[in-house]
């Protein structure tokens, strides 16, 4: 049986949310953070929320955020497996390609994200990832199993789609709305590895 990982990025393979890490640079990081949580309790949904973030944090240069990304701490145990199957391992975030890419290149796995592009000094949010179409479309190129793996709201979604769900909460707790779609929750990332190891 053919099986496709599916891991969100922000707080699963993360051990933080990355845009509250952005929005320091603009003395705004309880704004963001406030707004993150809302969005991943379900409170505002995820395509409204996440363009008025990325309107708000579209002040801070692109190779800054990169570099912000470049320091993001991620969960070893997660990344180590990404890694070791990275050929049916796949991260479905709602975070922008081109803020996100040092981690994505650090995870050499594919990739489902929200679109974005730089026209001058311009951000254009061109499309938000819909998590539940990424799985379709995951499932579509092949994948006999969909396990996925997420906490927050948006990944909700993505949860229900999955043949195996689990909501994961690394360094907080998986939302409400998470863990209500997950068949099973789970804190840690070597006991998380260790169950994918299993499956």
């Amino acid at each position: 049986m053919k099986t496709a990982f599916c891991f969100d990025l922000d707080g699963t393979v993360t051990s933080t949310e990355i845009l509250p890490c952005i929005a320091s640079e603009l003395g705004v990081a309880d704004e963001i953070s406030t707004l993150t949580r809302a969005t991943m309790d379900g409170l505002i949904s995820f395509e409204a929320s996440f363009r008025l973030r990325c309107l708000i944090l579209s002040r801070v240069p692109p190779e800054r955020i990169c570099s912000i990304a470049k320091e993001i701490p991620i969960n070893a145990d997660i990344l180590s497996f990404i890694q070791k199957n990275k050929n049916n391992t796949f991260i479905v975030t709602g975070n922008l390609d081109i803020w996100i890419q040092p981690i994505l290149d650090l995870c050499g796995c594919q990739v489902f994200s929200s679109k974005g592009v730089y026209e001058g000094n311009i951000l254009h949010v061109n499309n938000v990832l819909n998590k539940a179409h990424a799985i379709s479309k995951i499932r579509a190129s092949g994948y006999d199993r969909i396990v996925a793996i997420g906490d927050g709201a948006n990944d909700a979604p993505m949860l229900a789609a999955a043949d195996i769900s689990i909501a994961f909460g690394g360094v907080h707790s998986p939302s409400t709305t998470a863990k209500n779609a997950a068949q099973y929750i789970i804190h840690e990332g070597a006991t998380l590895c260790k169950m994918l190891h299993a499956l």
